[in-house]
């Protein structure tokens, strides 16, 4: 790796999927910036990021794992930031041509994303680890950080719907996020084994922020692995979460759908909720005051502030405001 980790302030990020990635690449940019106009002591950071498996998936005979991807594309600087996913200016040849030949075409693979997929499929059939992977493709793309996988073994969350159980990205994309939602389970969780490099990173940390990723589908699969939910609440005085739900709402995704599936309300407090124990601070929309002191009664310290990020701006500024609280 490019870093040396001594002497710097270890921050780790819990992210999955595009509502992470934005925060994710704001600290990395804050990071690697020598020239911002934000406090010095930001650029002195070593900085991971723990990441989802649940939405991994095997396709065309290609290991693919989108909230792996669009961090490591985000922090790589060539994510398709119109998209939130996949890589900048690439074109879907391939995806056409299957299309022509009667083969599965629902889930958008660029011709330029299937070599990452095809590079991960190889090292991990010739035995590597998915940890070892991670770390040679973000290698490759010259990132100064570390991105975790949370494991190494194969995890899926499953939508339980009304048209039946199937994988969190037919889910989504290929029907679209309409079916009604019964359940949600994380197949293979409790076989699963948390990546060694993240629990240390986890014990290791000077400070801990969970991304504004969708709860239920991007950081409870994270949570769920034995191992690193009780890391967790040994250092839950160094952990900061930012609330993905503005009022009632999700800032973005089928986070409202998922909670209701799990008897959530949609709400500020629910997020406190399921990431009771885990968390010391919860940082939530400066227009949601109201759910503050029913955040404070679950031991939970809030805080307010713009949670919003339209831009690089909007990005850099909430970096910095969770590095300095």
């Amino acid at each position: 790796m490019l870093f040396d980790a001594k002497s710097m302030d270890r921050v780790v990020v819990l992210a999955g999927g595009t509502g992470s990635v934005k925060l994710a690449r704001a600290l990395y940019r804050l990071k690697m910036d020598k020239n911002s106009n934000y406090d010095s002591k930001i650029h002195d950071i070593h900085l991971s990021i723990v990441c989802n498996v649940g939405d991994n998936i095997w396709m065309h005979g290609l290991y693919i794992c989108p909230d792996l991807d669009t961090i490591m594309y985000g922090l790589g600087g060539v994510l398709d930031r119109r998209r939130g996913w996949g890589l900048i200016d690439d074109t879907f040849n391939c995806l056409a041509q299957l299309a022509r030949l009667g083969g599965e075409h629902w889930f958008m693979l660029g011709d330029k994303d299937i070599a990452t997929h095809i590079i991960r499929s190889m090292m991990l059939r010739e035995g590597k680890r998915l940890c070892e992977v991670t770390d040679h493709l973000c290698s490759r793309l010259g990132i100064d950080a570390r991105v975790i996988p949370a494991s190494d073994d194969h995890v899926e969350t499953r939508i339980i719907t009304d048209s039946g159980d199937m994988h969190l990205q037919e889910f989504w994309v290929k029907h679209k996020g309409m079916p009604d939602v019964k359940s949600i389970v994380y197949r293979g969780i409790d076989d699963a084994r948390v990546c060694d490099d993240a629990i240390n990173a986890i014990e290791e940390a000077d400070k801990i922020i969970i991304a504004p990723g969708n709860p239920v589908s991007s950081i409870l699969p994270i949570l769920s692995l034995r191992g690193l939910r009780d890391a967790m609440m040994r250092v839950r005085e160094r952990c900061t979460a930012v609330s993905p739900i503005i009022g009632k709402d999700p800032v973005s995704g089928p986070a409202a759908k998922y909670m209701r599936a799990l008897g959530y309300d949609i709400s500020p407090v629910s997020v406190a909720e399921m990431y009771r124990g885990v968390i010391s601070k919860l940082v939530i929309h400066n227009t949601d005051l109201e759910y503050m002191d029913a955040i404070r009664a679950k031991g939970i310290d809030v805080y307010a502030t713009d949670i919003i990020m339209d831009d690089e701006h909007d990005e850099a500024r909430l970096a910095s405001y969770l590095l300095r609280l």
